[in-house]
């Protein structure tokens, strides 16, 4: 008789316990990993609301009203196509500290991401801003005129301002309250809180700047003038020349004349004795040099008492800076406005004759 041993470790079936719990830890895992999956999606998805990537879309103007709520602007740029969902947007604001944004116009752009919109609102609201270009060489009253442009300025009340002494330069002498020549030209961006005061205090202190940069708190300014004396020497050179290469050798004429005690006889102090208006071809007639103004320089010896235009930085410079040389006369010689420096009157006669001679009205 065979007999069949069994190993003890022989394994008869696991208990139905076992095999019930093996079956509930392999549910668990899956629901596990369900639930992983679903929570990987749920954020990929809320990713995708947040940065949706690529480009973002086109340009929009998006006004938030006031006591406008953070759910209101949600709406509001979801309704815009700014963001894709509004709540997702609200949570986004909430999970990053909150916000408070100001009311006011914005431009965002559709289709943009969630960071970047609030960035945009946190900086605020754009500010309006007019522009505003005033060129080199213009008279206070052109000044104003330019004011004028500018819809919710007074032409008349900058013009008030700039006359009163309200608003004064670091170089206007006691005793001068217009700002003639004490404007800098240039573009200014004007927003909607600036008037004429604050326009003209800011045109003043950038004069003042550039100013101060060339050189005109220097004790030693050429031929022992003032600031102020330099800077209506510089409205001269401004008025006078009409190319670059011209403006040192104008002001060296200036200053040797005065050095020698000559007449300036210059043609745009008398223009502006005049009420600032040339005649045609920029003329200027024989029956003009008899104004009677303290700014006619045929008549009156020295400076005229003001500036006559507002100069540039370079006409600034020039007045500090004269080129060296012994030049009395200057007369326009070139159609291009450029001017032939002479050290004598014969030499000066000559050249006027060959401007003729050229077909140039001197």
């Amino acid at each position: 008789m065979r007999v069949r041993l069994f190993d003890q470790d022989h394994d008869h079936g696991a208990p139905q316990s076992e095999r019930g719990a093996s079956r509930w830890l392999v549910a668990l895992a899956m629901a596990a990993v369900l639930a992983v999956v679903a929570v990987a999606a749920t954020w990929l998805w809320v990713r995708g609301k947040i940065d949706p990537g690529g480009p973002p879309g086109d340009e929009v103007a998006v006004t938030v009203p006031e006591g406008a709520t953070t759910s209101d602007i949600a709406e509001l740029l979801a309704a815009e196509g700014v963001v894709s969902d509004a709540r997702i947007f609200r949570y986004y604001v909430q999970l990053n500290g909150g916000a408070s944004f100001q009311a006011g116009d914005y431009s965002l752009r559709r289709n943009s991401g969630m960071g970047e919109v609030v960035a945009t609102l946190d900086d605020g609201p754009e500010i309006a801003f007019d522009q505003l270009t005033v060129p080199e060489g213009l008279t206070l009253e052109e000044v104003g005129e330019r004011v004028e442009e500018v819809e919710r300025l007074s032409s008349e009340r900058f013009l008030e301002l700039a006359e009163s002494g309200s608003t004064r330069s670091r170089y206007q002498p006691s005793g001068v309250d217009s700002l003639e020549g004490l404007l800098f030209p240039d573009t200014y961006r004007i927003d909607e809180t600036e008037d004429e005061e604050a326009l003209l205090s800011r045109m003043v202190q950038l004069f003042d700047s550039v100013a101060t940069e060339v050189g005109y708190d220097r004790a030693d300014l050429p031929g022992g003038l003032s600031p102020y004396e330099t800077i209506v020497v510089a409205s001269l050179i401004e008025s006078e020349a009409k190319v670059p290469e011209d403006r040192g050798k104008i002001s060296r004429v200036i200053h040797n004349r005065l050095e020698t005690g000559m007449l300036l006889q210059i043609d745009a102090t008398v223009i502006y004795a005049r009420g600032g208006q040339p005649r045609e071809g920029g003329r200027v007639l024989f029956r003009d040099l008899e104004v009677d103004s303290p700014y006619n320089t045929y008549k009156n010896a020295g400076l005229p008492p003001t500036p006559i235009a507002i100069p540039g930085r370079a006409a600034l410079e020039a007045a500090v800076n004269p080129v060296p040389g012994e030049w009395l006369y200057y007369v326009k010689y070139e159609k291009n406005g450029a001017h032939a420096f002479s050290v004598t009157g014969a030499e000066h006669n000559r050249r006027i004759a060959e401007a003729k001679a050229k077909g140039v009205n001197p």
